[in-house]
This record gives structure tokens, C-alpha cells and sequence, in this order.
């Protein structure tokens, strides 16, 4: 098989399976080996029952004590057996597996696999697999990979394909040169392929991600490389010589600006007179007053007669910027549109003539705005909002709308300038480093899950005062197989510790976009008390009366990442905290939490962030979500960013043509992170 060919050539891929692969992006070959797993399953020894510990996944080995019985909670099945070892006896719990109750059969010895939960102060062993003699035996210490699934297809599913396609694909040619391979350590691609699904031991597993790691960062620089030479200092048509409604919005707001972003809007207000084509980004914190740095420069296009455009990640902050936009607006005569996807065809396709028309001046939309159908009169500003979202792609699709309009990039992921020139080297720069006057700091504390029942306690009296709680977990549900707390459980754990009446939502990036959007509305109109969610709702969700938030297993999100999410609290007037739970309370873990316990100042704890992570720490930790990476974290491998952005610049032009012309697959890679034609 050739890496383009389709996943249906693979042995034991019918069309039923194909279609399961295909809902996860996955048509060929090339793109079922590029799945990488998101993680790996390790399979320790047999523990006695005296010794497992909260939070932890273990296997023991025990017998039957007791029937199991099946009890109901709400909308729960709850089947129930205990089992017994020479050290001592635990419950095993079931939710909505009535089934394992026949199963189970009295006196018999069991190997079971599971997740030791706190309940009531018992221990627990929560959805525990059921493991024969030969399987455990087999699968003793090795890694096993955990992918991102979809409904109706398994890790082993996943696995056996992508087995078959290393053993009948031609995987041999290198397209890095081998002085760049030997330079950086790496080993060759066919390997780290093969070692990225199939590890022989970590250190195999490290040494095949920093290779693939280096390629995503490598390709991304080469094309990063292309979009500068286009980009730079460009002429501009889009010349804003009229600049007086900006200054008077300034002068209506209830607040003054912060000398930060006067600073910053000075800069703008430079770039949209200065003839040139403006290419800036504007870092920010949470909250530090990026959104109405962007409503000013969309006024100074508007007022000069041109059309503006902002792209948010998501329906729901769409829509907030719309409303406020809208109500900021409309006393100076300016017409604000909303473009999502959730529109109807109707809808879409009057927002879209009005747009065509000139009847809108400023366009609030989703990725909705970079569809086909969009055409503007007069484009002459695009900003785009949390950038790492978007990535260069979208935002370059954004770009062709116009002629060549000016460019606004805000972002509130706190990226050390020493990695922001790196990766946004097309970019000017901008950070607004200060928060405005009045707005109170989160409150922080780092604890273990000794803490939980005090937590939960707290949350009820904020909830009580008219507030709301967000609970974020790792994980979607405990089918992935790794030490940490899931949604999906969680979410149904919770329902029997809280108060009744408390109105208790849980969400994932599993569900489908309509869902997702009608649970983050319900939310922010405080239709739902407490949110429970994966780290979704990082960003695109607005909501003051949110006055605490609690992070599950701390310990396996970056420093950044858990900036970003605490984010989302202390939006309102209200005083806000934010608990990090450490699954994990190692002196090294908590030594590491305590930095973004003891600031609230994003880039210090980025920097820090920098300096503490290792070349091991993937097993654990994952930025998740940045830029266009399927495995690079731009924190966590910041030295090999480093490394392949130097490589990238010895390649001159025909090198790069030569390179795509002996590897075809190259070409399409590099263009893949911008979207734009070139060499």
C-alpha cells in the first residue's frame, strides 16, 4: 500500500468501520498512522487490597465475597459487588452495567483493573475491567496505546489497523536530510512511526516523539518562512486617515484605559495610518482589556469607510461580542452583523448579501466567516480572537477575503516572547501586561483530594450567594484508561453529593457543536449551577457570575494551560478562587502547582512553565489545543522548537522544492499550516 491510499485497502476495514474512521478525520493510510495515541496505558503488577490508595488505577486480585446486588439513583444503575484477598476486602462499583451482576459468580477468584475512588470515607474500585489470567499476563508492563475515539470504535480496533497498514505500507525514505537527523538526535521516521503506536519501553516512546515532534515544528517553520517573504512590510490600500469616533468611544466608557492598552492602541492606530499592510499580535491576559482594543480599531476602519471582520472560536463568544459590540456601536452609526453556523440557511444567506453590499460595516462570526459564500465590498481589517485556535490556516483564509487587509491577531495564551517571535515570526508584537483598576485577583489554593469534601462544601455556599462553580477534568469518560478523574463519571458522582435541587451540566468536546453550544448558553444565562468539563471551555464562555472553579488532577495539565482555564473565573465584580486538586501530591508536583498558586501574572507562570517542564513529561502533561499540532507543545518542547526553527532557516528555496518533489507528501504538509500557495 501506498500512504495515500485508502484505509479500506487494510485488512479488516469494512465499510461500516471505514465510516467510524472517516467521523475522526481518518481517509487514508497516511492519516491512520498519523493518529497518534493521546496517551498510553501501563500495566502494573497485582496489588493487595491494604494497599491501593485514592485516585490511583490498579489491579488486584481477589474472590467473590458477596452476591453483587443492582440498586437505582436517579437515572443511575448502580450494580455493586465486594471482593475479598488475603489483606483485606473492597466494594467494586458499576454505574449503568447491570449485566456485570450475572457475570459475577460466588467463590470464583477475579483479576480486576480499576479506578479506586472515596466514598463516604470507604474505598472503591470504580468500573473495574474484568481481566483473564492470559490477557494480564500478556499485557504486564508494556505500554498500550489510548486514541481519542468515537462512539463504536475501540482502542484495540484502532490498534489492529494500524498494525496491519506498518506491515503493508513501504514506509522506507527519509525526507530529513541525515545531517539534520544526526544534528538533533533523531532517530529515522519509519521508526518513530512504529514506536509512536508500539513502544518497547518509554524511553522508545520519547525518542519517536521528539522525531515527529521536530517534523510539526521543522514543516511549520518552512512554511511560516513562505508567509513572511509574502507578508513583509506589504503596500496597503486601506490608508485610516479619519480616527475621531475611536477617541470619542474612549472618551464615553465608564472606565479609562490602562497604559498598557494606550500604548498598544497607539501602536495600531500607527500600523492603520502608517500605508503599510499591519500584521500585529496582541498578547494579553484574561481580562487585561483586548476586546475593546479590537472594537476601536474596527471602528477606525468602519469610520474611514472600509468593512472590519472578527473571528471568535466559538458560537457562544460570537454571539457576547455581537451583544456588546452591537450596544457600543449603534450610537455612532455603525452596522454590526452575526455570521455562525448554527444560522439558518435563510439567515446565512441574508447576513451574506448584506455583507456582499456594504450594508454591514463590522462582521462578528465564527469559522463560518472563512466559508466560500462570504464575499466582501470593502474588507480592510480581519482580527482574529484567541488565536491558538485558529491557527495560521484559518487565519490566512480570513486574509483572502480582501485585498490585502490589515491583520490583528489577540490571544490570551500567555507565550514567552522568546517563543512568540519564533512562531509568529510574520507578526508584529504587542502585549497589553497590565489589569485594569478595580478587578479583584483570583484567590488560589493547591491542595490534595483530602480537600474535596471541604471543596464541594464551598462550592454550595458560593452557589447558595447566587454563583456559579466550574469543575474541570482531564478526561471524557474512564473508557481512555489513565489515572485521572473523567467527565462522564464524574458528572454522575457528583449528582449524589450535591444537594438536590443543585443543577449540575457536564460537557466534552466529544458532543456535537449544537449541543455543546446550547450547554455553554444554558450555563451563561445560569440556567446550571455547576458545570462539570473537560478543558472545552478554555476558552468561549463569558460568564461573571462563575466565582469558582476546581481543576481535577492539576498535576496533568501544563502551567499555561491551567492559567487559561482559570480565566474563566473573576469575570464578574464578585471575589473569585480557583482550586487546584492534585491527584498526585509528590513534593515535585506540588512544588510545580504552587507557582500558579502563588501569581496570577500569565507570563511569569509561563516562563516558569518553561523552565520547569522535561523532555519526560509528556506522559503526564499536555498543553492541548495549541496552534496546529498533533503532538507538539510548544512549552513542553520549546528547546526542539528552537532546534527546528534553526534547521529551517539553512533551507533556501529550491532546497524546499527539491525536498517536496522527492517526498509528494511534503508540499501539502507545509501548505496545510497556512493555506497558501507558494514555491
Amino acid at each position: 500500500m501506498e500512504l495515500n491510499s485508502s484505509i479500506r485497502n487494510i485488512k479488516g476495514i469494512g465499510g461500516k468501520t471505514e465510516k467510524l474512521f472517516n467521523k475522526l478525520g481518518i481517509y487514508t493510510v497516511k492519516e491512520l498512522l498519523c493518529f497518534y495515541p493521546r496517551g498510553y496505558d501501563i500495566f502494573g503488577s497485582i496489588e493487595p487490597v491494604s494497599s491501593v490508595q485514592e485516585g490511583r488505577t490498579v489491579i488486584i486480585e481477589a474472590v467473590l465475597k458477596y452476591s453483587p446486588k443492582v440498586t437505582v439513583s436517579g437515572n443511575l444503575k448502580v450494580t455493586r459487588a465486594v471482593f475479598k484477598d488475603a489483606s483485606g476486602s473492597i466494594a467494586a462499583v458499576w454505574f449503568n452495567m447491570p449485566f456485570m451482576a450475572k457475570m459475577l459468580h460466588m467463590g470464583t477468584h477475579y483479576i480486576l483493573r480499576g479506578r479506586i475512588m472515596n466514598r463516604n470515607g470507604f474505598l472503591e474500585m470504580h468500573q473495574a475491567k474484568l481481566l483473564e489470567r492470559q490477557e494480564y499476563a500478556n499485557l504486564t508492563g508494556t505500554l498500550q496505546p489510548v486514541y481519542g475515539l468515537t462512539a463504536g470504535l475501540t482502542c484495540n480496533a484502532v490498534a489492529r489497523a494500524v498494525k496491519r497498514a506498518l506491515e503493508e505500507t513501504d514506509l522506507n525514505g527519509d525526507f530529513l536530510p541525515a545531517d539534520i537527523r544526526k544534528e538533533n538526535n533523531l532517530v529515522l521516521w519509519k521508526k518513530a512511526i512504529y514506536a509512536i503506536h508500539f513502544p518497547a519501553d518509554k524511553e522508545e516512546c520519547i525518542q519517536a516523539r521528539r522525531r515527529l515532534v521536530f517534523d510539526e515544528f521543522f514543516l511549520f517553520a518552512l512554511a511560516l518562512g513562505q508567509l513572511r517573504k509574502t507578508k513583509h512590510k506589504m503596500e496597503s490600500q486601506y490608508i485610516m486617515y479619519q480616527n475621531t469616533l475611536p477617541g470619542q468611544l474612549v472618551n464615553s466608557l465608564p472606565y479609562k484605559l490602562t497604559k498598557a492598552q494606550q500604548a498598544v492602541w497607539q501602536e495600531i492606530q500607527g500600523d492603520l495610518q502608517s500605508g503599510k499592510v499591519m500584521n500585529r499580535l496582541v498578547q494579553g491576559d484574561v481580562g487585561s482589556g483586548k476586546t475593546i482594543i479590537a472594537l476601536l480599531s474596527l471602528l477606525m476602519a468602519a469610520e474611514n469607510g472600509f468593512q472590519g471582520a472578527i473571528m471568535a472560536p466559538t458560537e457562544v463568544l460570537a454571539m457576547q461580542h455581537y451583544e456588546t459590540f452591537t450596544g457600543m456601536l449603534e450610537p455612532f452609526g455603525i452596522k454590526t452583523g452575526l455570521l455562525t453556523g448554527s444560522l439558518t440557511a435563510a439567515q446565512k444567506k441574508k447576513v451574506q448579501a448584506q455583507i456582499a453590499g456594504h450594508e454591514i460595516d463590522i462582521v462578528i462570526g465564527t469559522h463560518a466567516l472563512v466559508q466560500e459564500k462570504v464575499e466582501f465590498e470593502n474588507l480592510g481589517l480581519v482580527v482574529t480572537d484567541e488565536q491558538h485556535r485558529f491557527g495560521v490556516k484559518q487565519r490566512e483564509a480570513l486574509y483572502s477575503k480582501g485585498n490585502s487587509p490589515h491583520m490583528l491577531v489577540m490571544s490570551a495564551t500567555p507565550i514567552p516572547r522568546t517563543l512568540a517571535i519564533i512562531l509568529y515570526g510574520e507578526l508584529d508584537i504587542s502585549v497589553i501586561d497590565t489589569m485594569p483598576e478595580g478587578r479583584k485577583p483570583v484567590k488560589n489554593c493547591v491542595v490534595n483530594t483530602n480537600y474535596r469534601t471541604q471543596a464541594y462544601k464551598f462550592m454550595q455556599k458560593e452557589i447558595e450567594a447566587g454563583h456559579q462553580v466550574y469543575i474541570i477534568c482531564p478526561m471524557v469518560d474512564e473508557s481512555e484508561n489513565m489515572e485521572a478523574e473523567n467527565v462522564t463519571d464524574y458528572y454522575q458522582m457528583l449528582c449524589t453529593k450535591m444537594p438536590p435541587g443543585t443543577r449540575i451540566a457536564y460537557l466534552h468536546g466529544k458532543m456535537k457543536p449544537a449541543q455543546k453550544n446550547s450547554i455553554m448558553e444554558e450555563f451563561a444565562s445560569h440556567k446550571t449551577d455547576i458545570l462539570v468539563s473537560t478543558t472545552v471551555i478554555e476558552v468561549g464562555i463569558n460568564v461573571p457570575e462563575a466565582t469558582v472553579m476546581m481543576v481535577e488532577n492539576s498535576e496533568r495539565f501544563g502551567l499555561a494551560q491551567l492559567h487559561q482555564l482559570r480565566g474563566r473565573v473573576g469575570r464578574g465584580s464578585a471575589q473569585s478562587y480557583c482550586i487546584f486538586m492534585a491527584g498526585n501530591d509528590s513534593k515535585e508536583v506540588m512544588e510545580r502547582l504552587s507557582v500558579i498558586g502563588n501569581s496570577n501574572d500569565g507570563f511569569y507562570v509561563a516562563e516558569q512553565d518553561l523552565k520547569m517542564r522535561g523532555p519526560g513529561d509528556f506522559f503526564g502533561i499536555r498543553q492541548s489545543g495549541t496552534l496546529d499540532f498533533k503532538l507538539a507543545d510548544i512549552y513542553q518542547d520549546a528547546d526542539i522548537l528552537s532546534a527546528a526553527s534553526k534547521a529551517a532557516r539553512r533551507f533556501k528555496d529550491q532546497d524546499i522544492m527539491d525536498m517536496c518533489k522527492k517526498h509528494g507528501r511534503l508540499k501539502e504538509q507545509i501548505m496545510s499550516y497556512t493555506g497558501t500557495v507558494f514555491l
